[in-house]
């Protein structure tokens, strides 16, 4: 089992940048490919960027490709999603998952989650 702790959500107007972080704790972190999932009000969680447990593999959404880039830094325990051209629909809580399985796009393959985090984008 590994604990997450998301951090870096805000508001921001359309057009901006927000950097989200997911710092790990608990079992080896490079046993682990990471995920951002998020939220809106009144919808269901979707996806929406993975990377594999070595970094070198990543995948996203089709509405943040291009804008959202997902990394890891295996020596911190930290995977970050960087957010850029935000747009008012990207407005959601944002949450951090991990799997011992390869990396995903299905919700139900994570097994731990953190708190989330809330990124607001103003129109």
């Amino acid at each position: 089992q590994v604990q997450l702790v998301e951090s870096g959500g805000g508001l921001v107007q359309a057009g901006g940048s927000l950097r989200l972080s997911c710092a790990a704790s608990g079992r080896n972190f490079s046993n682990y490919a990471m995920a951002w999932f998020r939220q809106a009000p009144g919808k269901k969680r979707e996806f929406v960027a993975a990377i594999s447990r070595s970094g070198s593999n990543t995948y996203y959404t089709e509405s943040v490709k291009g804008r959202f880039t997902i990394s890891s830094d295996n020596a911190k325990s930290t995977v970050f999603l960087q957010m850029n051209t935000l747009k008012p629909e990207d407005t959601a809580d944002y949450y951090c998952a991990a799997t011992r399985l390869p990396a995903t796009r299905l919700e139900k393959n994570y097994d731990d989650w953190g708190q989330g985090t809330q990124v607001t984008v103003s129109s």
